[in-house]
C-alpha cells in the first residue's frame, strides 16, 4: 500500500512559530535574543547543512571528543543556529557542535532557522554567541570585529553600540586584526598574550622590532613580562608624551578659576574661552 504524503505548502502558507518563548533562558542569553524572534526550531539533516568562514579558527581535537561522548549521552542541548539560504542551509552558530555530531555520525540536529537575515544581523549573533564562550581566542574575536567593520562600514563607536562592547576592546581587536598574518598565527600557535602583540605593534620600527619580530614567531616571547625583559636589554623606555605650551596654558587657566578671589566677569570670560578652545 503506498504511503500517503501531505501536500507540500509554500512558503507564504508556512505557519511560523516563534520558539523564544519555548526555549531554555540560558540557551537564548548565548544569542542575540531580538534576531532570533521568528525563528523556527526543527531538526535538520547534517548532510543539509553548508559550513562557511566561522569566527573560531582554532579546534582542539581532544576537547571535540569530549563533546561529541557528551552529546552521544545526553543530546544536544543548545541548537544549531542555521539561515536559510535558498536551498540550502548556512550554518551560523555551533561549528564545534557540529564537528562533534559528525565524529559520532548523528543524521539530524535541532536547530534554530532564520530567513531574511542581512549579513551584519548574521554577524552580530555570530559574535553575540562567541562573546559567551571563554575558549574563543582573542585573534578570532578581533578578526570577527574587523570582518563586522568591513561588512558594515560601522566606525569604532558604532560597533560599541552594536556589539556591546567597551571602544577601547574594539580599538584594541582592530588593532590585532589588522596586524600581518603571520603574527596572528604565531599568536594562536603559542597562546602568545594579546598584550605581546599590541606593544610589539606599537615599537618604532627598526632592528629592535625586527628581532622581537622573530622572537615572537619562534614561541621565545610569549608573555608580556618577557617582552619588557627583552625591551630593558635594548634600554628601550617608551617616551612619554609632553605636555604643549597650550596643555600648560589649559592647566594654568583652571587653577585660576578656583581662586575664589578671582573676578566674577573674569571667571566668565575664561569658561567661555575653554569651552571654545575645548570644542575646536
Amino acid at each position: 500500500m503506498a504511503k500517503e504524503f501531505a501536500a507540500r505548502l509554500g512558503k507564504k502558507d508556512r505557519k511560523m512559530t516563534d520558539i523564544t518563548g519555548q526555549v531554555d533562558e540560558k540557551v537564548l542569553r548565548l544569542h542575540d535574543q531580538k534576531l532570533l524572534r521568528g525563528a523556527q526550531l526543527d531538526h535538520i539533516a547534517l548532510t543539509s547543512i553548508v559550513v562557511r568562514d566561522q569566527v573560531r579558527t582554532k579546534f582542539n581535537d581532544d576537547s571535540l571528543q569530549e563533546l561529541a561522548d557528551n552529546i552521544k549521552a545526553n543530546g544536544l542541548i543548545q541548537p544549531l543556529v542555521i539561515h536559510r539560504e535558498g536551498n540550502k542551509f548556512v550554518l551560523i552558530c555551533g561549528e564545534r557542535r557540529f564537528r562533534a555530531m559528525h565524529l559520532i555520525e548523528m543524521e539530524t540536529a535541532p536547530c534554530f532557522i532564520l530567513e531574511d537575515k542581512a549579513p551584519e544581523e548574521l554577524m552580530a549573533i555570530q559574535f553575540s554567541e562567541n562573546q559567551a564562550r571563554e575558549d574563543l581566542h582573542y585573534i578570532d574575536q578581533a578578526d570577527s570585529i574587523f570582518g563586522y567593520q568591513k561588512l558594515t562600514g560601522a566606525s569604532e563607536r558604532k560597533i560599541t553600540a552594536s556589539l556591546g562592547i567597551s571602544k577601547s576592546e574594539v580599538h584594541r581587536c582592530l588593532q590585532i586584526a589588522k596586524m600581518p598574518k603571520i603574527m596572528k598565527e604565531a599568536a594562536k600557535k603559542f597562546n602568545t598574550e594579546k598584550y605581546v602583540l599590541l606593544e610589539w605593534d606599537e615599537l618604532p620600527l627598526g632592528p629592535m622590532k625586527d628581532e622581537l619580530r622573530t622572537k615572537v614567531l619562534a614561541g621565545e616571547v610569549t608573555k608580556r613580562l618577557q617582552l619588557k625583559r627583552q625591551l630593558s636589554l635594548h634600554n628601550y623606555a617608551k617616551q612619554k608624551k609632553m605636555p604643549n605650551a597650550m596643555d600648560h596654558l589649559m592647566k594654568e587657566m583652571k587653577s585660576q578659576l578656583k581662586d575664589p578671589k578671582f573676578q566674577a566677569k573674569a571667571r566668565a570670560m575664561m569658561k567661555q574661552l575653554i569651552k571654545e578652545t575645548t570644542l575646536q
